[in-house]
């Protein structure tokens, strides 16, 4: 049986959300000297860029629409297969920097998109 795409923008959404409350309160050095957090984030970026892979095989033309869906889903291959030379500042500045565009952008299409 076919997914609905929406399903993966909420897959998304929902884990950019986890990764807001996970790193809140801390600072780069907090998250950086914290394993368990990193682990939860890293994790939560995987979630994200398998979705959006998901999503790009469904319906190319609505995972077009979410910013930078490829440097996401490259983001996702990266954690997974480069685990072991990892740059966790890098995780943490996505984390800060890049995330939270991503994540008001796809709420906003799901917002657009309506309810399955």
């Amino acid at each position: 049986m076919r997914r609905d795409p929406r399903a993966y923008l909420w897959d998304v959404r929902e884990a950019a959300a986890d990764i807001a409350t996970f790193i809140a309160g801390l600072d780069q050095a907090s998250y950086l000297a914290s394993p368990l957090v990193r682990a939860a984030v890293e994790r939560k970026f995987e979630i994200i860029g398998e979705a959006l892979t998901q999503l790009n095989r469904l319906d190319p033309a609505l995972a077009q629409r979410v910013p930078e869906h490829r440097r996401s889903i490259a983001f996702r291959n990266l954690l997974i297969h480069g685990y072991a030379r990892l740059d966790h500042p890098e995780v943490w500045r996505v984390a800060t920097e890049s995330l939270p565009p991503l994540h008001a952008a796809v709420a906003a299409l799901l917002e657009e998109l309506g309810p399955p």
